[in-house]
This record gives C-alpha cells, sequence and structure tokens, in this order.
C-alpha cells in the first residue's frame, strides 16, 4: 500500500504538506493541491482516515438511529440524512433500533467508540435517559421528540394531520371511527391521538375508548387490534379505521380482507404515511402523507449547522403533512350518500389548527 510519504516523493513536497492538501485543501496553494492529488491517483492512495482522526480526535462521522430500517418511512429518512451528509462530505453510520431502548443504548455505546461529530436519533421511549451518556455530542432529534432538554427537533405536524384524516371521514358521514394508534410512550403516537380526539370533539362526536387500541407500530399490531375491533356485529363495529402509521396499516387491510369487508364500501380506512404500496393496493389508500426524505435533510443540515459552535441554539422545526384522498375513503353502508366514493386521486393541505 503506498503512504502519505510516497505521495509526497512523488510530488516533490513535504510530507507535511501533502498530508495537508488531502485533508485541508484550504490551507495549501491550489497548484501544489492539484500536484499532490494528482500523485495521490497515480499511486492509488488511500487515506487511513481512522488513524487520522484518533490523532486528531475528532472524525467526520454523523451517527444515524432509526426505529426500523424495514419501514419505507424510516428508510426515507435515513436517505435524506445520507444524502445531506454526503454533500457536506461526512460519512453516515447507521444503526436501527426496532423500537427497543436496549439496542438504541447500545448503538449509542457502539458509537462513542467511533468518535462521532453528532448524532441524529428516531427516539423510543428510552432515549431521554440515553442521551445523558453523550453529554457533549450536538444532537437532533428526528420524527420523535424524547423531551431531552437543548435539543434540535425535526418533525412534522402529528395533531394536526391526524385531525385533518379523522375529520375527512367525519365528513363522508362517519361517526363510529375507530383508530389504531402507536406506543403511548412515543411522542408521534401520543400527538396523533391527541388529533384524532381533538376532530371528534370539535365534530360533538363523543371519544369511546373502546374503539380505540393501541399497538407498537408493526404490522402484526394493526392486524390485532383491526380483528379485534371489527369482528363485532354490524351495527356496533367502526365503519372507518384511522391507523397511525402504515406498517399497522397493513395489518389492518389484511385483517379487514379476512373478514371480508369491502373497502371502503363495508369500512373506510385512512393511513398515516404514504408510501408506493399505498398507491398501488386495490383499493389506493387514502394517507396523510409526511415529506420523509426533507425531514432526514433537514436534520442533518441542522446537526452540520451546530458542529463547533460554543453554545448552539437549539431549533424546533415542524413540517406540515399533507391529506392525500384516494378510494380507501367513501360514505358508511346505507347512508344513501355516493359523494366523494370514487372520486379520483385528491391533495388537500392540513387542516389549520
Amino acid at each position: 500500500m503506498p503512504s502519505i510519504q510516497d505521495v509526497a516523493k512523488l510530488a516533490h513536497v513535504s510530507t507535511a504538506t501533502a498530508s495537508r492538501a488531502l485533508s485541508r485543501p484550504d490551507m495549501v496553494a491550489p497548484a501544489t493541491r492539484e500536484r499532490v492529488v494528482q500523485a495521490a491517483q497515480r499511486l492509488g492512495y488511500q487515506p487511513n482516515v481512522l488513524a487520522r482522526s484518533l490523532r486528531q480526535k475528532e472524525t467526520r462521522t454523523i451517527g444515524l438511529i432509526v426505529a426500523d430500517i424495514l419501514n419505507p418511512f424510516h428508510a426515507m429518512l435515513a436517505k435524506g440524512v445520507q444524502d445531506a451528509a454526503d454533500r457536506h462530505g461526512y460519512t453516515v453510520f447507521l444503526f436501527n433500533s426496532d423500537e427497543e431502548p436496549a439496542k438504541e443504548l447500545r448503538a449509542m455505546d457502539t458509537l462513542r467508540g467511533h468518535l462521532p461529530t453528532g448524532l441524529i436519533v428516531a427516539p423510543t421511549s428510552g432515549t431521554r435517559t440515553h442521551l445523558k451518556t453523550l453529554p457533549n455530542l450536538p444532537v437532533v432529534e428526528l420524527d420523535r421528540v424524547s423531551g431531552h432538554p437543548g435539543t434540535t427537533t425535526v418533525t412534522v405536524d402529528n395533531l394536526g394531520g391526524a385531525m385533518t384524516g379523522t375529520q375527512h371521514l367525519i365528513g363522508l358521514g362517519h361517526r363510529r371511527i375507530g383508530m389504531i394508534v402507536g406506543q403511548q410512550d412515543i411522542s408521534t403516537a401520543i400527538d396523533r391521538h391527541e388529533g384524532y380526539r381533538a376532530a371528534l370533539r370539535t365534530s360533538g362526536i363523543p371519544y369511546d375508548p373502546t374503539l380505540v387500541l393501541s399497538g407498537h407500530h408493526r404490522e402484526d399490531d394493526g392486524y390485532r387490534a383491526a380483528r379485534q375491533l371489527l369482528s363485532g356485529p354490524a351495527d356496533t363495529r367502526p365503519t372507518a379505521l384511522f391507523v397511525g402509521n402504515n406498517e399497522m396499516t397493513v395489518g389492518a387491510v389484511l385483517a379487514a380482507r379476512e373478514l371480508n369487508l369491502g373497502i371502503p364500501h363495508d369500512l373506510s380506512i385512512v393511513g398515516f404515511d404514504d408510501s408506493r404500496w399505498a398507491q398501488t393496493m386495490t383499493p389506493p389508500l387514502t394517507v396523510i402523507s409526511q415529506p420523509a426524505y426533507d425531514l432526514g435533510r433537514l436534520a442533518c443540515e441542522h446537526l452540520i449547522g451546530q458542529l463547533g459552535l460554543a453554545h448552539p441554539s437549539p431549533a424546533s422545526v415542524q413540517l406540515p403533512t399533507t391529506l392525500i384522498i384516494r378510494h380507501s375513503t367513501g360514505p358508511p353502508a346505507g347512508s344513501g350518500s355516493t359523494a366523494q366514493a370514487a372520486l379520483p386521486s385528491l391533495v388537500l393541505s392540513p387542516h389549520p389548527r
């Protein structure tokens, strides 16, 4: 393997100048840097990034912990972070917590050994405690909020989005609207539950806790909850479901099909999150869409903007959601109305709060 000394010799510069030309090009004259770069390329030289990081006690590495990389929403978050980091010359170490606080803590322990310059995390229920183990590391919380003081957060308007989705169902004539909600120790699930309740309240519909079941954001949780909610008599079961994330929505759709309930004739469904399968399934799903890529991109931009600042000011960034009306929602059976039952896809701005 060629060394930095070999590069310096070929470029006719000192070893220190060759090193600066490759790691701190702003400190070297352009002509000298070009000569060093050409020598490195000719020799096939690759710098030992880890060794240099250990010497300098800093890296250009960002840690990213997402809750479920198999969920298309979290995969898109990671894509946004990765692209922004690449543009600024940073490398991303990706970890998956699987919604498990213990796995999240292990990821943070691993990261600490790699001297990251910052951390982006989609919090679990344990994040607020875990971040105390990284007291001097710049952190941005993505998608969710742990309540850790002094932390920048990049989220969407979960409460407003849930209100909009529920109000859409109310506007179609539904009154028995069930909700499958996520863990009630996660900020997104708490806000979406509150948005659902607020929509019912503003429409004069009593909140019925028997129509609300919580899960752990997985397809199986959505399936089990939907089976329980939809297995009752036709005159007591929900005529519509609002589901708190895309994975649970898959489970709810599978349960409805297993129970031979037609969508939307027997059951209307609104899911939180959009995806390709939501657009291509039969019928295409009405959803509350989130700008997942932009969430990840902005989280990374905010983190990089904080690096090197002695006292960075935490920010709270909240992006809007969008109601996309497709074919999984319509008036309840027997209502005598066909309005909006067969509308083409519509994109609506979220309801103002």
